[in-house]
């Protein structure tokens, strides 16, 4: 080879590598851009100490004399088999809740609860509207920058998956994530609360859009202390212990953009000064005890246990009878869970205040299948991200020593949005008469056990929709073109698909489903992903031709 060629031959190779590390870097650090972007818009900050606005000195009223206290708590992404209360709960039972357990004993079961829809964002909505999310177009879970295509390149990594994560290309100009929520239109919990006197606090998650009027301290609540990130501690914290799940895509984001932060009423991020969930908890604690002397809603809206699986190396270490890892340290987050609804259970009696207190618990939906866990909803088949009662049916129990006896169960479907006309009923106020308002005022059934509070209830994400309707429930979809009709009253795990054998039936509820899609406002923005899920196998497990399974838009 002549001195010339070899040099082109040198360079082209020195070309090639070149390229190749500027393709492996990109595809390690662009996975990060969002972070980095978000990094540089909204820095983070060393922690800032949350000072609560008090309230007066000395009561105006004794405790028991004033209108009561809401504390409205909720997990993210709890299974319906995540807690004791029932003989379930995490590695087979061994890891106790029994605080959260001790809300149900000692007031109100709702046995048959049912969150707003199958993912986080519109079931908060339908809470704090008092209405189906649809109505007002907060159709879809609004997802952070880049995560829609970055997980679909991930999910498409996966050469043995049968069914591939699809990427719609939105119509119209693209929100900006903070841009997604619900509108200022609708009259929130926070301002029906606050109208009637009560001081209105918000802690942990919001995920109805931070800008144009739709922040938490813009629709209603006095003061918010907003999760502004996902991590539970940083990365190089020594007290965290992590449990990374490779195989799901939307695992791999949040581990690579989430960060561990905070915001107080819109201004800057800055570090929570423990493990994120006790940091809520000691947080709510505080306000708990400056607003002892006024009447309050609190709305504690926990992270946990949704991914990144992340827990104290303390609680990881109480439980080192579970072998599995990713079991052990969801376990851990769940004992967290507890031991902090503990601590604000434990806030109001020593403040006087628990006899007059609404204490509400209850998850936005069910756990997911991406964390690869099979047994978080059982006896219920499927996940978050499905209308299978693994998907909607949720821990949902009511708490007030002084109007609730304890030990009551109601065993007919009730709804998230009901949890709006029930403030409403303990606040003395009516619902907004200007609007539909779907909930229903659960404190009725303790007069009246036997009668449903709803005769029909609606789910619906894009094409995937779902009635029930007096204990018959049919879920629809296009994708794929599949229904399933069960008797939920003899079959109420949902195991006997009957839409092939009662035709009338499967008319009589596409019907009411027609119906209630023709009331409701189109989407105020589009879906941008599909993903596969099989309603029977968590993602961790290899999936097979004759699986049932739906396509969920976010």
């Amino acid at each position: 080879m002549k001195i010339g060629q070899r040099g082109l031959a040198i360079g082209g190779g020195v070309l090639i590598a070149v390229a190749a590390l500027g393709w492996f870097a990109f595809q390690r650090y662009a996975i990060q851009l969002p972070a980095i972007v978000m990094d540089w818009r909204d820095p983070i900050g060393p922690n800032q100490t949350v000072e609560w606005e008090p309230g007066p000195d000395v009561a105006e009223a004794p405790a028991g004399t004033r209108p009561p206290n809401i504390v409205l708590i909720v997990a993210d992404d709890l299974g319906w088999n995540n807690i004791t209360l029932n003989g379930g709960g995490v590695a087979g039972g061994t890891v106790p809740t029994p605080h959260i357990d001790s809300i149900a004993k000692a007031g109100l079961v709702l046995s048959h609860g049912y969150s707003g829809s199958g993912t986080c964002a519109p079931s908060r909505a339908a809470m704090m509207s008092g209405r189906y999310p649809t109505r007002f177009g907060f159709e879809f879970t609004p997802m952070p920058p880049g995560m829609a295509r970055i997980t679909t390149r991930f999910a498409a990594e996966d050469k043995n998956a049968l069914r591939q994560t699809v990427l719609r290309d939105a119509e119209g100009p693209e929100l900006d994530y903070t841009e997604m929520g619900m509108p200022q239109s609708e009259v929130s919990m926070g301002n029906l609360l606050q109208d009637a006197g009560y001081r209105t606090i918000h802690i942990g998650k919001w995920h109805l859009g931070e800008t144009n009027g739709m922040a938490a301290y813009d629709q209603g609540f006095d003061e918010s202390l907003l999760m502004a990130s996902g991590l539970y501690l940083n990365l190089d914290d020594p007290a965290s212990v992590e449990a990374r799940n490779d195989f799901d895509p939307i695992d791999r984001f949040l581990w690579a953009n989430m960060r561990f932060a905070a915001r107080k009423n819109g201004g800057p991020r800055f570090e929570p000064d423990r493990y994120l969930t006790d940091y809520f908890t000691n947080e709510a604690v505080k306000a708990i005890e400056a607003n002892k002397n006024r009447p309050f809603f609190l709305y504690l809206a926990h992270w946990a246990p949704h991914t990144p699986l992340q827990a104290t190396q303390e609680d990881y270490d109480a439980l080192s009878h579970i072998e599995d890892h990713t079991l052990r340290v969801y376990g851990a987050m769940i004992r967290a869970l507890d031991r902090g609804v503990g601590e604000v259970l434990d806030a109001l009696k020593e403040n006087g205040l628990e006899e007059n207190t609404l204490v509400i618990f209850t998850s936005d939906n069910g756990g997911a299948h991406y964390i690869g866990l099979p047994e978080i909803n059982q006896p219920y088949r499927g996940w978050k991200a499905t209308f299978f009662g693994g998907g909607i049916r949720v821990p949902f129990f009511l708490k007030w020593p002084a109007k609730i006896e304890a030990g009551q169960v109601y065993d007919h479907p009730v709804h998230h949005f009901d949890l709006y006309a029930t403030a409403a009923a303990v606040a003395g106020v009516p619902v907004p008469d200007d609007r539909i308002v779907d909930g229903r005022n659960l404190l009725t059934v303790l007069e009246d056990a036997e009668n449903p509070l709803h005769e029909t209830l609606f789910w619906r994400s894009g094409h995937y929709q779902t009635v029930l309707h007096r204990g018959w429930k049919l879920q629809r979809t296009e994708r794929p073109d599949a229904v399933w009709l069960f008797d939920l009253d003899n079959d109420p795990t949902e195991q006997n698909n009957l839409a092939a054998r009662r035709p009338e039936k499967v008319a009589e509820l596409v019907a009411l489903l027609d119906a209630h899609n023709a009331e409701q406002a189109e989407p105020g923005w589009p879906s941008r992903v599909e993903m596969p899920v099989s309603i029977d196998k968590s993602l961790r497990e290899r999936q097979a031709e004759d699986d049932e399974y739906i396509y969920w838009p976010n």
